[in-house]
């Protein structure tokens, strides 16, 4: 049975989709919002300091949305300063969401958009090939490198990339969420392909420092209410599931006694908490920030 399931990145629009719900049913952007609010102004209080054009590198930015948070945050540090922001994204379908947001905000003429449609990997091979490396002064990958391969190397790449002040903000979850418990004790029974990776903020700062660089690590509470989880034939709940485990379709096809340990899991307080009659699943988020 367990070698019929297949990952929910086989099915782009089943993936998409759960990938709504998980945002509809958690408080992942509150949680960013509020990072962005009251953290990210300190940490780029220095990054454009005597520049007349400041460059910001995002590396997986997604439909634009977090990216101009953070682009408003750095105008209003720099009022008037020329901004340069680049993107690296693989999906033509992010992108043209990005360029219609880009379209529609107002108070972004000091800011010119490149988008690139290539992977944080192929843009680094590019770079290497054209051996003109620009440096930048605020490099972010939010939410993304669960989709590199070779993680130690692309945080080496891309620290090469920065400037004097300059500095690269990670997101990624954190290794006292959930997800890493998930991960550790059910990761080798649900199915994997290429696409996708196992890594926490314990895992990331483990590779900053083996790599000796200086960073600072914050993390933020974050809930996702999963209580659809527990009722049989919820779609919302079906969905859910496919993301927590990654796997397409999973209420349906998993085997059940990995469905019975999962479910059983899910409700211990490693995991999540209980509240108001509800399972809000621990989504805490890291937010690494490293130094040049």
């Amino acid at each position: 049975m367990a070698s019929s399931m297949r990952s929910l990145f086989s099915d782009h629009g089943r993936y998409v989709e759960s990938f709504r719900r998980f945002l509809n049913n958690s408080t992942e952007h509150q949680c960013m919002q509020e990072f962005m609010d009251k953290k990210l102004p300190g940490i780029i209080a220095r990054i454009g300091d005597t520049k007349r054009e400041i460059k910001i590198l995002s590396i997986g930015g997604g439909a634009g949305e977090i990216d101009l948070q953070i682009l408003s945050k750095v105008q209003a540090q720099y009022p008037g300063v020329h901004i340069n922001n680049e993107v690296v994204e693989p999906s033509g379908e992010q992108i043209a969401k990005y360029k219609e947001l880009v379209a529609k905000t107002s108070n972004l003429e000091n800011i010119k958009f490149a988008w690139h449609k290539e992977t944080s990997s192929e843009y680094q091979n590019r770079m290497m090939e054209e051996r003109e490396l620009q440096k930048w002064d605020f490099i972010h990958m939010i939410q993304m490198l669960y989709y590199v391969k070779d993680i130690p190397a692309t945080l080496k790449f891309f620290h090469s990339l920065l400037g004097a002040n300059a500095k690269i903000l990670i997101t990624l979850v954190s290794g006292a969420s959930g997800w890493d418990q998930l991960w550790k004790k059910y990761g080798s029974r649900l199915p994997r392909d290429d696409l996708c990776q196992y890594v926490t903020s314990s895992h990331l700062t483990q590779m900053l420092d083996n790599l000796g660089l200086k960073y600072e690590c914050y993390d933020l509470l974050s809930t996702m209410d999963i209580s659809d989880c527990f009722i049989d034939g919820n779609e919302n709940g079906d969905l859910l599931w496919d993301f927590l485990t990654e796997t397409c379709n999973f209420n349906t096809i998993a085997p059940p006694d990995l469905k019975a340990e999962i479910l059983k899991d899910l409700q211990e307080p490693e995991f999540s908490v209980k509240k108001e009659g509800k399972v809000l699943f621990n989504n805490t988020l890291s937010f690494i920030v490293v130094e040049a």
